[in-house]
């Protein structure tokens, strides 16, 4: 597509014009989520995880104001060096904010889906989608309401632990959003393989998920597919371990009024400190894992590209 605030390089163009596997790959973790130089090794491993798999990887972020559906290794590293406070993460709401200043900006899972939509890419490896907080059962994450309109596979590792996941999973099933559980019955806690809270269906191959999402898309559903892929039990880290850890330090945002978009990276931060890096770990881990899923997902879809226009 033409947008005069959209920017897509030569590479991913030919991989749209072709009907090529395309994994779409958010920013927030680049420039909220991670500490350098972790970030720009992430960022440097999802994509060549993707690529490794069979898929053309594309990292969606703003640079200058311009919504980039795909960055050069140079913008990569621009981007992991960029100061958080002086970077815009980016959801539905701030886009305009950024065209208008000009300034960088890292997507969340709802600005990445938002963008990838409108270039035609199905496909999208996160870690852990938003949802409804603990701390304030008012405080909905955007993720929520681009899942229930943005028709997309999503790959995850669950909702992030630190959100009230049984109301998260009532709002998607408000929403009609089906919650696959790849290879499992149970809705994994990103950090954790277990939560003890069902899917509403299990798959277990990525022909599987692909052939659903075409079902559910051919009825005209317009919402996404959310798969969950639980970490690796390699790097798993028990429920039983990481609910007291959760629970002190969601009471440490309310104590020192930490909310909004503040209250994610402030929480992953202080688990990452409670559990000495093990968090951390975890999440390169399971970011890693669901690009490679993505992939797969995205290879099977391309088998009959000319049934899934939408």
């Amino acid at each position: 597509m033409k947008h005069p605030n959209i920017l897509i390089p030569p590479h991913i163009t030919t991989a749209l014009n072709l009907g090529a596997p395309i994994v779409v790959l958010e920013s927030t973790v680049i420039t909220h989520g991670l500490p350098r130089p972790q970030n720009l090794e992430l960022a440097r491993d999802m994509e060549k995880k993707v690529r490794d798999n069979g898929a053309t990887p594309a990292t969606v972020a703003l640079l200058d104001g311009k919504i980039r559906i795909g960055l050069s290794d140079e913008e990569l590293v621009r981007l992991s060096e960029a100061e958080a406070d002086a970077t815009l993460k980016v959801s539905h709401r701030d886009f305009a904010t950024a065209i208008v200043k000009k300034v960088n900006g890292g997507t969340t899972v709802a600005g990445t889906m938002f963008a990838a939509h409108m270039a035609g890419i199905k496909v999208f490896a996160t870690g852990g989608i938003g949802g409804v907080h603990k701390e304030s059962s008012f405080d909905i994450s955007t993720d929520l309401h681009a899942l229930a309109e943005i028709p997309m596979i999503v790959v995850c590792a669950g909702a992030k632990a630190i959100l009230d996941l049984p109301a998260t999973l009532e709002y998607l099933e408000t929403m009609g959003v089906p919650v696959i559980g790849y290879k499992t019955e149970e809705f994994p806690a990103f950090y954790s393989r277990e939560s003890g809270l069902g899917v509403s269906a299990r798959l277990d191959s990525p022909k599987e998920i692909a052939d659903f999402a075409k079902a559910h898309w051919d009825l005209g559903m317009k919402s996404a597919v959310l798969v969950t892929n639980p970490i690796p039990e390699t790097e798993a880290i028990p429920k039983s371990r990481m609910e007291p850890i959760i629970a002190k330090v969601s009471a440490e945002a309310i104590e020192q009024g930490i909310h909004g978009q503040k209250l994610t990276p402030f929480l992953l931060g202080r688990i990452s400190e409670l559990t000495k890096g093990k968090s951390l770990k975890a999440n390169l881990a399971l970011l890693l894992n669901n690009a490679r899923l993505a992939a797969e997902i995205a290879k099977e879809m391309n088998v009959n590209k000319k049934e899934w226009a939408i």
